[in-house]
């Protein structure tokens, strides 16, 4: 079993760069696709960004690509999403997941999730 924690949202300004983190723990963690995922209110959970096991390779939505970062510490088994030229579009819970058969941007192909942060941008 994979235990996921995200932690770092909060109230932030339009214009802000918070960064996310999500501790992983649990058998194998550290060797599995990770990826950021939001759901807006009254929208569906969409993908944000994901990243290989090694990092070696990254991929991001169209919306956040340029103003968002995914980065992972495989030595302190943490994810994180540095965030940066917030917008009020970007007001979101967002969640971290891991283990991925399929495609990178598909949040039914990740088996572990967090319980998610949520980010509140105010313009």
């Amino acid at each position: 079993q994979v235990q996921l924690v995200e932690s770092g949202g909060g109230l932030v300004q339009a214009g802000g760069s918070p960064r996310l983190s999500c501790a992983t723990s649990g058998r194998g963690s550290s060797s599995y696709v990770m990826g950021w995922f939001r759901r807006a209110p009254g929208k569906e959970r969409e993908f944000v960004a994901a990243i290989t096991w090694n990092g070696g390779l990254t991929y991001y939505a169209d919306s956040v690509k340029g103003r968002f970062t995914i980065s992972r510490d495989r030595a302190k088994n943490t994810l994180y999403l540095q965030m940066n030229i917030l917008k009020p579009d970007d007001t979101a819970l967002y969640y971290c997941a891991a283990n991925v058969v399929g495609s990178y941007y598909s949040a039914g192909a990740y088996k572990y999730w967090g319980q998610g942060t949520q980010v509140t941008v105010s313009s």
